[in-house]
């Protein structure tokens, strides 16, 4: 893909997300804040993870298949990177690419706010950002629960759209 095409993309996917990307020239998503709020109406997967994190590595291709899958239907999936250099975390992502929003938290703000204990550890969240679903680590095995718990908060999401909620 073309660097235009790429800008162009993140520039579309940017705009769906309500986000500003101004002066960004690769394909990561780097946010300068997180603003849950202003994900109403969306379903979002919160994932934090670090550089060091074996199961991340295995991880981000699945949050990209699901970003891809589900994008369109209301889902928004936030990578928190818990890394105190985020260039640790930029080098990761240029080997494990990630197709979803990021986030760096060097002090680990958000991380202390969820307590997180493992590495990753996933929050779902719905389109009223109430906390339905969170999971530490990442195993293969599980995706299929995984994605039905995405799948059944964006089909809440669909109904309420449908009854012009």
């Amino acid at each position: 893909m073309s660097r235009f095409l790429r800008i162009l993309t993140i520039l579309i996917a940017s705009l769906n997300a309500g986000i500003s990307v101004a002066g960004q020239t690769t394909s990561e998503q780097w946010l300068p804040e997180i603003n849950m709020p202003g994900y109403q109406n969306k379903v979002v997967y919160l994932d934090f993870w670090a550089s060091w994190c074996i199961p991340c590595r295995l991880s981000f291709p699945w949050l990209n298949e699901m970003q891809a899958k589900y994008r369109d239907q209301g889902l928004v999936i936030i990578a928190v990177n818990l890394d105190r250099d985020v260039n640790n975390a930029r080098q990761f992502v240029k080997r494990y690419p990630a197709d979803f929003l990021l986030y760096s938290d060097p002090k680990g703000l958000l991380a202390q706010q969820y307590r997180i204990t493992a590495m990753p550890s996933s929050y779902l969240f719905s389109g009223e950002g109430q906390l339905i679903d969170k999971h530490l680590g990442f195993k293969k095995s599980e995706v299929a629960n995984y994605e039905a718990n995405i799948v059944k908060l964006l089909e809440q999401l669909t109904t309420k759209k449908a009854a012009g909620e």
